[in-house]
């Protein structure tokens, strides 16, 4: 799995004129699934993510992770982040796991973080979405969990 992470200030998501997602301070999180990719990876990447320290401490120094500061979670699907760009000009999907297989391991995903993470807030798997967010820092990073 991969997950594009941003430490934001704040981020949306919409479908239809309609939002499905909104946090303040926290995390927002492009994910994708891979073929290999099993609940395993899932769980992984859930723990990293909530435990990645991309929050400044009291020395503005990233110390600090979305558990200590109470941040929201915006976790989004997004396939396109499993694209070989290695060769050509258009991307190949072959590495993206098959829309239901990535529909199911994103709905695991979604029931785990409620589990964990009560208050996290989701896109929609398959769904033509609109995502807003300010940026904080900017800090991005990308995490890969693989099989």
């Amino acid at each position: 799995m991969i997950t594009v992470i941003q430490r934001v200030i704040t981020a949306t998501v919409t479908v239809d004129n309609q939002q499905l997602g909104a946090i303040n301070t926290g995390i927002m999180a492009l994910v994708a699934v891979e073929k290999d990719d099993t609940e395993k990876e899932a769980d992984r990447l859930l723990e990293r993510i909530l435990s990645y320290r991309i929050f400044p401490d009291e020395n503005g120094r990233m110390n600090l992770n979305l558990h200590t500061i109470n941040g929201g979670l915006l976790l989004v699907p997004q396939f396109t982040l499993a694209a070989d760009t290695n060769t050509g000009n258009r991307p190949s999907f072959t590495g993206a796991a098959a829309p239901e297989k990535g529909r199911q391991l994103f709905a695991y995903l979604h029931s785990a973080a409620d589990t964990v993470y009560p208050g996290t807030q989701y896109g929609q798997f398959g769904a033509d979405m609109q995502v807003a967010l300010i940026n904080d820092g900017p800090v991005t990073f990308t995490l890969r969990v693989s099989a």
